[in-house]
């Protein structure tokens, strides 16, 4: 039972390659949420992009409202807003309306924007990035406390009496979540306001080994901050594609892997620091890609558990479309038949009652031939022979 409780979802960025065509790709996103709400998946993080050709949700919110519509239990968030091209009162006025209209599903992802990109387009320096979200961080978490009106102007954005007109759905309101890559940023972010992290970095080089520090830091900063952080909300986000064997699972993805790395991570995006020369064989090498048999992906889990020093809350898959669709969504079927129930303790009490059975059979089954017997004789009625047979045979035994 040691690991009861650990939950599971997608960071949707979504990859989508170039060439096909975006109204299915998006069609294909809700469809993916769809069939994780079928099979008990916990969570969905949907990303926002505006630029490159790969990443084409531009608003999270719109696929939380539809894939809400089609859903019974999946939890939905952005994954994540970009706060800094965004007047936060409107972040927070938005996200309380999904909060109503998913009845508690969503959830807020906060980020500065990963795609520079689309930060060019929008006139906004890299170098603001990070102090904007901070600023409208804060601007939302005073907003969503409903204490007083709230006042603030900044180079960027300026609120004047400003209260949301609608209280959360939720109390006291949706689950936050900050983003954090390497530095330790996000960390400090999520630490500060006492909400929770998405660890993207995880799967880059040295990230697991990462994790415990990047912890630290976290609780450090909530210290410092009068808050609490919660390991249970902490979720790490890992490239996995589960198969039968460990050979096959390889061969459904090397191809696919190839082409998103080469053709958007390298070619398009001049690949981000941090990135391997060929993260795929690395990332399995490391145990930190987790693609294999079920049994593999078990124990790449256990050993981030082991990394992070203390346990998180929830493993996300990276989603991308490396295998095709089929193998696609066969590999979330096998995570959720057989490694899920192995972190959520589930398994335990059903193995233990079989051998408890097991062990116990004689005394316990020993009787049933004869309580079969005695249900024909009590009743006036001659027992048939095939229950006679069986009633001598088990009384020898």
């Amino acid at each position: 039972m040691a690991h009861r409780g650990l939950t599971f979802g997608i960071f949707l960025a979504p990859f989508h390659r170039l060439g096909e065509n975006p109204t299915l790709a998006m069609d294909r996103d809700i469809e993916l949420i769809q069939w994780l709400d079928h099979l008990g998946y916990d969570e969905a993080w949907i990303g926002e992009h505006h630029s490159a050709g790969w990443e084409l949700i531009a608003d999270p919110g719109l696929i939380i409202a539809a894939a809400a519509e089609k859903t019974r239990h999946i939890k939905l968030g952005s994954g994540v807003t970009s706060l800094p091209y965004h007047h936060p009162l409107m972040v927070a006025q938005r996200w309380v309306q999904l909060d109503h209209m998913t009845r508690g599903r969503a959830m807020l992802g906060c980020g500065p924007g990963a795609l520079t990109s689309d930060a060019y387009m929008l006139g906004i320096e890299p170098a603001t990035q990070r102090p904007r979200m901070l600023e409208a961080m804060d601007a939302i978490m005073r907003l969503l406390k409903m204490e007083e009106p709230v006042t603030m102007k900044t180079d960027w954005f300026e609120m004047r009496d400003a209260r949301l007109h609608l209280a959360p759905y939720s109390d006291p309101h949706f689950d936050i979540a900050v983003a954090s890559t390497i530095t330790p940023f996000g960390m400090i972010a999520a630490g500060t306001h006492g909400v929770g992290v998405l660890s993207i970095g995880a799967g880059l080089p040295g990230g697991p080994e990462a994790l415990a520090k990047q912890w630290q830091i976290a609780e450090d900063a909530a210290k410092k901050a009068g808050k609490t952080i919660s390991r249970k909300k902490w979720r790490v986000v890992v490239n996995a594609h589960i198969a039968e064997d460990d050979q096959q699972a390889l061969d459904e993805v090397r191809k696919g892997e190839r082409n998103e790395t080469v053709t958007y991570f390298e070619d398009t995006l001049g690949r981000p620091p941090g990135r391997a020369e060929n993260p795929l064989a690395d990332g399995v090498k490391m145990g930190t890609t987790l693609v294999g048999s079920p049994e593999t992906v078990i124990k790449g889990i256990k050993r981030l558990l082991e990394y992070s020093d203390g346990g998180f809350g929830g493993i996300l898959f990276r989603a991308h479309e490396w295998a095709n669709r089929e193998q696609t969504m066969r590999s979330y079927e096998l995570f959720a038949r057989y490694v899920m129930p192995v972190f959520q303790g589930s398994l335990d009490p059903i193995a233990n009652s079989n051998a408890w059975a097991k062990e116990n059979r004689k005394q316990v089954f020993g009787a049933t031939p004869e309580a079969v017997k005695r249900a024909f004789t009590d009743f006036g009625h001659a027992v048939p022979e095939e229950f006679r047979s069986r009633t001598i045979g088990a009384r020898d035994s």
